[in-house]
């Protein structure tokens, strides 16, 4: 039984020998591979128009693309730019689209994946290439859609800029290439934005931009530039619509409706913002907004802006609406009790003023006095002469009472004047 027990353990540290020595072989070989590979890149580029095809190749044969699964990793940055772009592609092919780009650096490198375990097992070093496309003289390049069919851009030109140029743009939207319509200058009378009306855009088709650099002096020094957009991205919406606030419960509820757009009216595309005074600026993706009204100001005003996010990114956001002021509930009421006074006056003066219609009441006022008849002529004469009479009948008495009052005045003076004569002789 001893015997038993010393060849079982023997065997078992055999089996875990030769196990060892077999998985050093499995990554020797592993590692022979790597080594065979030798994996290298070569890199090119092609202009095509207003972009840029960017190829290259590797000394992977048939029977090692087959073996294992192979991705190329590409990385690269535009000019004066600090973003770097970064993809995984399986071809071994990109197109680059330059827009306003003077050029890029590129590089790229080749991974080798095991199919079933999908380790990696080899990837090469990186390849590097510099391109170099024309100057570009503009920079600042903004392009906005409002009212649904106003197109405008804008642009500034570089002080590099040879003194003889001009800038043409024109766009291509849906199969049909379109001329500026308005251009915008400068001081020196050089373009620097484009204005275009009634233009109907196809929200889902993007606008290609033509920017067209010329010589005045040579005519065949032509530089062109392209850039697109997606129309739904840079509109600009109008202010919400039908702003209005009401109090319900000692709370205010502001409603609006959305503004018309190009693209998709369903209500979850549409961001709001509300701005009231004194208060935060509210995020809301409903169609009004609600908060306590807590003693608030004596007068505060509510907006209302919006832009399109959640069904397709907009970072343009509109106007804020016109401001509409709310007041605290004694202001309120007073508001509404004048309102009331104020409309059952104008209703009154409508009733008045139907009434004197209806029953003739302005005319008996305005018709004019009738001329008198002749029986009244003559009587209203002989009143008058008669009157006429009289007056001068009470003159004449007036004359005779007082030339008797005249006579016996100047009796009493002589009484008078003999008592007087009589005193003075006694003296």
């Amino acid at each position: 039984m001893a015997w038993v027990t010393v060849i079982h353990v023997l065997l078992i540290l055999s089996f875990f020998q030769h196990k060892k020595l077999f998985s050093t072989v499995l990554a020797s070989g592993k590692e022979d591979v790597k080594d065979a590979l030798r994996l290298h890149n070569v890199m090119w580029a092609t202009k095509d128009d207003s972009r840029v095809i960017l190829s290259w190749n590797n000394n992977l044969t048939k029977e090692e693309t087959k073996k294992y699964t192979v991705n190329y990793i590409l990385s690269y940055k535009f000019f004066n730019t600090t973003k770097e772009r970064k993809e995984r592609l399986q071809e071994k092919e990109k197109i680059i689209h330059l827009q306003l780009h003077s050029g890029f650096n590129a590089k790229v490198k080749t991974q080798l994946f095991a199919k079933e375990t999908e380790d990696i097992i080899k990837e090469s070093d990186w390849t590097e290439l510099t391109y170099k496309a024309p100057p570009v003289y503009i920079q600042n390049l903004s392009c906005i859609i409002y009212n649904i069919s106003f197109f405008n851009c804008t642009w500034h030109i570089k002080a590099e800029a040879p003194e003889d140029i001009q800038i043409f743009t024109s766009y291509r939207h849906v199969g049909k290439v379109f001329a500026c319509q308005q251009y915008i200058k400068n001081a020196r009378k050089k373009n620097i934005g484009c204005y275009m009306k009634e233009i109907h855009f196809q929200p889902s088709r993007k606008i290609n931009l033509n920017i067209t650099v010329r010589n005045l002096r040579n005519s065949s020094r032509i530089l062109s530039y392209f850039k697109a957009f997606t129309p739904q991205k840079i509109e600009k919406l109008n202010p919400p619509i039908n702003v209005s606030v009401s109090l319900e419960n000692k709370s205010i509820k502001i409603h609006w409706k959305p503004p018309p757009t190009i693209g998709s009216a369903r209500k979850k595309c549409f961001l709001y913002q509300v701005k009231i005074t004194d208060h935060k600026i509210a995020n809301v993706t409903a169609e009004n907004y609600k908060y306590p009204f807590h003693k608030p100001a004596k007068r505060c005003a509510a907006q209302v802006r919006v832009k399109k996010e959640i069904c397709i990114a907009n970072k343009i956001w509109s106007e804020w609406s016109e401001p509409v002021f709310i007041h605290d509930e004694k202001t309120v009421d007073i508001l509404l009790l004048s309102l009331t006074l104020f409309c059952s006056l104008v209703f009154l003066g409508g009733l008045l003023i139907y009434a004197c219609r209806r029953y003739r009441c302005l005319e008996v006022l305005t018709t004019p006095v009738p001329h008198p008849s002749n029986k009244i002529k003559t009587w209203l004469a002989d009143e008058t002469h008669h009157q006429q009479h009289m007056s001068m009948q009470m003159e004449m008495n007036s004359e005779v009472t007082l030339g008797t009052a005249e006579e016996n005045r100047d009796e009493n003076i002589r009484p008078q004047k003999c008592l007087k004569e009589f005193v003075l002789e006694d003296l």
